[in-house]
Formats: structure tokens, sequence, C-alpha cells
């Protein structure tokens, strides 16, 4: 026992003077404080972060891509159809983008017929591809059964349905009103499950296809102020694993996508990207950045196309590393929560 006491303890003395090597030698080539990482200059940060050179073309605003270099085959998704909740901004605009430059034509759907109608011309106009803009609320599987209908009518087929739509605040718990939380689980979780199932119904399960769902990592670690929407993503991804297994036979795979902070999106702005790039906070992502929806497009390009026609029941992360490392803190949170609750009751006495 003596003689096992003693190598235990040379062995944890020996382990810890490696730790302290390591700690010095990286602190020695290290930038001091994350503030000083975000203070460098161009020049310095690339040389930080070479993930820079492989992000594809993207742009912050719901406009199409002046210059898009090709991954797959343009003709990968060759006369095919895809129909997109929340297609008329965001992850959702882009992701028709990408599946419409690839041969596909494409529905974009959400409640805002006026955004929808001009996101769909500008598709249109980038792609050469035809885009119809569809007028629905995924709470009401009624308006969702009309406008598949109208898809079948003018397009012939859904072979792609991506459930994006969704809705999402920071908000403390303690704070959350019985309504709120309702409201986002209706659109995430019900919204998701209405949208399969007319899908499935009137089209998939005697042709087959695939349904992609936009899900989020939200609920892997139980992050503050998410609540609402890390329970309603968690959902997502036990209902893509049954949908899965039940749909198989019918020859629809069904997987989910988990994106990380993606700039350009209104989530970004709710749930306090801007500031969190500004304070170099993403300097602690593996990736050192925050991702592109163009990137995300591309994750739900390859699920949706026959290069994963084996993969069904699974959640692809895209978010750079982002979950296993960055900071669950409650105090950023609250603080980043407090000032946009602020910005918005200015917004609202300015326009009384």
């Amino acid at each position: 026992m003596l003689s096992m006491s003693v190598t235990c303890e040379r062995t944890t003395s020996t382990a810890l003077l490696l730790c302290q090597e390591y700690l010095n030698s990286i602190s020695a080539s290290a930038p001091t404080s994350i503030r000083e990482a975000a203070a460098m200059d161009e020049h310095q940060q690339v040389a930080v972060n070479p993930n820079t050179a492989e992000m594809p073309e993207d742009v912050e605003a719901d406009e199409c891509l002046t210059n898009y270099s090709y991954v797959y085959s343009p003709d990968l998704l060759k006369d095919r159809v895809a129909f997109v909740t929340g297609g008329g901004s965001g992850i959702g605009f882009r992701t028709a983008e990408v599946l419409m430059r690839h041969g596909c034509d494409t529905v974009i759907a959400s409640r805002n017929q006026e955004r929808l109608s001009e996101a769909a011309r500008k598709l249109s106009a980038a792609t050469g591809r035809h885009c119809l803009p569809l007028s629905l609320d995924v709470r009401q599987p009624e308006t969702i059964a009309a406008a598949v209908d109208e898809t079948l009518k003018e397009l012939g087929r859904i072979d792609i349905l991506v459930n994006n739509a969704a809705g999402n605040f920071l908000c403390p718990a303690a704070s959350l009103s019985f309504n709120a939380f309702k409201t986002v689980m209706e659109i995430d979780t019900m919204g998701t499950f209405n949208t399969s199932k007319v899908v499935y119904d009137r089209w998939l399960k005697d042709h087959g296809g695939c349904v992609v769902n936009i899900s989020a990592t939200l609920g892997y670690r139980g992050q503050a102020l998410q609540v609402h929407a890390g329970s309603a993503k968690a959902a997502i991804d036990a209902m893509t694993r049954h949908l899965a297994v039940e749909w198989g036979p019918s020859g629809v795979r069904v997987n989910s996508l988990a994106p990380g902070p993606i700039s350009g999106t209104e989530g970004y702005r709710r749930l306090g990207g801007t500031a969190a790039q500004s304070s170099g906070v993403f300097q602690t992502v593996p990736l050192q950045r925050a991702g592109s929806k163009t990137e995300i497009a591309h994750g739900v390009l390859y699920l949706a196309s026959r290069a994963a026609s084996y993969v069904t029941g699974a959640s692809l992360v895209v978010d750079g590393g982002s979950w296993l490392t960055s900071a669950n803190s409650m105090p950023a949170l609250l603080e980043t929560w407090s000032s946009g609750a602020k910005q918005e009751k200015e917004k609202e006495v300015k326009t009384k």
C-alpha cells in the first residue's frame, strides 16, 4: 500500500508539472485577454484563425449572393421541389437560394406574404429557378394543407421539406409568461410536426423524400435564458428520431440540423450575437468565429441530397464547436436581455 501511495504521489506531481509547463507555453504565445484578441488588427486575426479562409460566400442582408462557389455538382437537385418554412428571410432564405442553385424549384412559406413575394422575386432572378411564395401559419394545419395543395398543383411534387419556422428571444424562466412559452412551443415544435404530417400525408408517404428540421444545441447543456427554445428544439430532435423510424419504410429520411450563432439573422441580433462579436467572445469557440447562413444552407443541402442517402434519424451540429466551449454565463446573458428590453421600451416610447 505504501509503495502504491508513493507511486501515485510521484505520478500526480509529474502530471502537475507537465500541466504547468503546457500552460506556461501557451500563455507565452496567446493573447492576454479576450478583449486584446478582439482588438488585433485584421492581418493578425487571419493568422490566428485560418478557418476564415474556408468560409463560403455570404451577405448579411436577405439578398442573394453575387458570387457562389459550388461544392457539389450544380445539378445535384435537378428538377426536385423543396418546401421551406420561414423561407422569406435569414437561414430559410439562404437555404432556398442554395437549393435553387443546385437545380431545385422551391416554395418559401411563412405568414408575411409581402416579404415572401419580394424574397421569391430575388431568388428567381438570381438562380433562374421557380420560387413560389405561399402564406401559411405553421400553428394552423388547415393553412399548411392549403399551401401544400397549391404546391402540388403548381409544381407537381414535394421532394424536400425544410422545417425552419421558429421564434426565439432571451428571457429568464422566472420572467417568462405562460403564453410566451406556449407560443414558442407551438411555432417550433407543433409547427414542425404539423407541417411534416401534412406533407407526409399528401405526398411523401407514397413517393418518398426527405425532411430536414432546423434544431438547436440549446438543450444540450441547459442554456441560460433559453428554457422555451431549448425545450422546443429538444422536442424537435426527439421527433426527428421517432419520424425517421416510422417513415423510413416509406422511403422518407428525417434528419435535423442544429446551427450555432449565425451572423446576418434575426436570432443573432436578438440573442446578443453582435455584442458577443464586438467583445471577442467568439475567441472561445474552437473555430473562433460565428457561422454564416451559407454554411447552414450547405448542411441542409447535404442532408437533402443523395450524398446523405443512408443518413436518417441524425442530428447534424453546425456550430464551429460552439456548444462545447462557449460560456453559459447567466450574468452576461442577463445583461444582454436587460439591454434588449430597454431598447424595445425606448422604441415603444418613440412610436407613441
